[in-house]
């Protein structure tokens, strides 16, 4: 049997058993059986399509119309996208301009799916009188600026042709229809645990083949690549002290790891509306699993940082910092007494001695980006990779790998641009954090959501520190920043006085309780 059908196997049997674990649970609490069963098997079609149609247009053309198909029939679109987004790797080819120019624009699963579903969803939305109008939040000046300002810098250097390519239409698909989406298709806490839970579901799955493939030593999506015909160019064998680095249909092992993260910080959400604790506590086990075989450190830190702000947000912080330090007390003399105690050390960051290397490189990669920025301070350097001073950097692959993603923000658009991403950011992150100490119940839903977002979106920022903005890495920070925003608009729009909400708001549909 050929590896990829091998593969698809293998692959279909953990996503079998995944959805038959979360089926209970997930209809118990977020969305209908109906729609729990018509997004899983858009998950399975879309798999055995990319598995079985031995040609990449082939594929790319049948997913496009089950997409188009089964999307209408969506109530809440923002899950359905979430539980597929993991579901095959971003295999990409350009699209022939047939002699009018050299090619439209480069396709992959993850376009596919903004032009399927979230473009139908942006098209609905900004006609719906009880959706705020982009432009009106401050979230939305500074992604429109930071967009903005990206567009002119690449006109000055750049063709016609490529700078709308890249800088409209890549811009519109890949930043600004996730963002958009999620941060105004969401109204109550029912649509954000359908969609929290949606992501969850799509990561345990991920997680269940990541784990198979750290413990045969068989990364199962590399196959694809001769299957469709197309070189995918990201996913290698990569290993660390003689282990298998995990990334599942992601592509690479820190994106991976990054996807676990956050699915755990959105699981902590659903830690009380879960029937079963038990339950909630496998999935739970199931998502550290996956954040550990990427053997990626960045992640790690990400996630820590999620558990640390949630505690120090959430009720009775001081006991369960306490908590947590006893526990972290016990543990580790345990760990350091056990055959397995050395190896892990070794593995984590700041003390491990594994791969150090990796460690030198990101600071000499900040030492030299910084006197480059500081040359080009307001508004970047065209190329900045092709200076004299970055050649030191380039590895023996023969690329210069900017391992952080607001470095190479900062030396493409400056500090301009680094200051409107970032900014972007920060505001989402007061948004939240206003939204949720408006609250008088600590203890209730609201506030958790309000707690998991935040947190999790802190850790993520922490997390890209430590990658470029590759894979699926952009399109979950964007979604999530998103859906920062629609917590922050679904409280402010609760309090606010019948008068002052937007026409068509109907209060009784959309109270946060619903």
């Amino acid at each position: 049997m050929p590896e990829h059908l091998r593969s698809l196997v293998i692959i279909l049997a953990f996503a079998a058993i995944v959805f038959a674990f979360a089926k209970a649970p997930a209809c118990a609490l977020a969305c209908s059986t109906a729609d729990f069963e018509r997004r899983r098997n858009l998950w399975f079609a879309i798999t055995l399509t990319a598995f079985l149609a031995h040609n990449f247009w082939i594929y790319i053309i049948v997913s496009a119309v089950l997409l188009l198909f089964v999307a209408p029939r969506e109530p809440n679109k923002l899950a359905m996208y979430f539980l597929v987004l993991f579901a095959v790797p971003a295999v990409s080819a350009p699209i022939s301009g047939m002699g009018v120019v050299q090619h439209l624009f480069t396709i992959h699963y993850l376009r596919l799916l903004a032009l399927a579903v979230l473009l139908p969803a942006f098209l609905f939305l900004r006609r719906q009188p009880n959706v705020e109008p982009f432009g009106r939040l401050i979230p939305d000046k500074l992604i429109a600026g930071y967009l903005i300002l990206n567009l002119l810098l690449q006109l000055q250097f750049d063709t016609i042709t490529n700078t709308l390519r890249i800088g409209v239409f890549y811009a519109f698909i890949d930043v600004f229809l996730p963002y958009y989406v999620a941060s105004r298709a969401l109204k109550n806490l029912a649509n954000f645990r359908d969609a929290l839970m949606a992501f969850a579901v799509a990561a345990l799955v991920l997680s269940a083949v990541a784990a198979f493939e750290f413990a045969k030593h068989w990364l199962l999506y590399t196959a694809l690549e001769d299957a469709l015909g197309v070189p995918w160019g990201t996913s290698i064998y990569l290993r660390r002290e003689g282990s298998l680095r995990a990334q599942g249909s992601t592509g690479q092992p820190i994106p991976l790891g990054y996807v676990m993260a956050v699915a755990m910080g959105f699981f902590l959400y659903l830690r009380k509306s879960v029937p079963s604790p038990t339950v909630w506590m496998v999935g739970l086990a199931a998502l550290i699993v996956g954040l550990i075989v990427p053997l990626s450190r960045g992640p790690w830190v990400g996630a820590a940082a999620m558990v640390l702000v949630f505690l120090a947000t959430g009720p009775n912080a001081i006991r369960r910092f306490a908590t947590l330090g006893a526990l972290g007390a016990i543990a580790l003399p345990l760990v350091l007494v056990s055959p397995a105690g050395p190896a892990i050390i070794d593995h984590l960051p700041f003390v491990g001695t594994i791969q150090a290397e990796n460690i030198t490189y990101r600071e000499r990669l900040l030492e030299i980006s910084v006197q480059i920025i500081l040359q080009n301070p307001f508004f970047g350097t065209v190329d900045a990779k092709q200076l004299s001073e970055m050649q030191e950097l380039r590895q023996g692959q023969g690329i210069i790998d900017v391992v952080n993603t607001y470095v190479g923000i900062a030396l493409g658009s400056g500090l301009v641009g680094l200051s409107l991403f970032a900014g972007f950011f920060v505001s989402v992150a007061v948004g939240i954090f206003k939204g949720m100490t408006n609250l008088t119940d600590r203890h209730g839903e609201p506030y958790l959501l309000g707690q998991v977002l935040l947190s999790t979106l802190l850790g993520i920022l922490l997390i890209i520190f430590t990658v470029s903005s590759i894979s699926v890495i952009p399109v979950v920070y964007w979604s999530v920043a998103g859906l920062g925003v629609a917590y922050a608009r679904m409280l402010a729009l609760a309090k606010a006085p019948e008068t002052a909400r937007p026409a068509g708001y109907r209060a009784a549909a959309t109270r946060i309780g619903a």
